[in-house]
């Protein structure tokens, strides 16, 4: 019997992969800063969470590694 599979490859399904990712890397950044004891204020936290363009993320977990207070990845403090 075959199985209709067109979901897993329909724009829907990709657009649900990239808010999964989205997700993720939001995660990661918050992982980072509180895995080295870095407070991350409700604003701060809200603004990545928030966050919908997975690639300017990137820059944002980069500066977590290094960052002394979480203000400091979005380039301000």
């Amino acid at each position: 019997m075959d199985r209709d599979l067109s979901f897993f490859t329909s724009p829907i399904s990709e657009e649900l992969r990239e808010e999964g990712r989205t997700q993720a890397r939001a995660e990661d950044i918050l992982l980072v800063l509180e895995h080295r004891g870095i407070p991350v204020p409700d604003d701060v936290r809200a603004r990545i969470t928030g966050c919908q363009e997975r690639e300017m993320m990137r820059p944002w977990l980069m500066s977590a590694v290094t960052a002394r207070a979480a203000r400091e990845i979005f380039g301000t403090v």
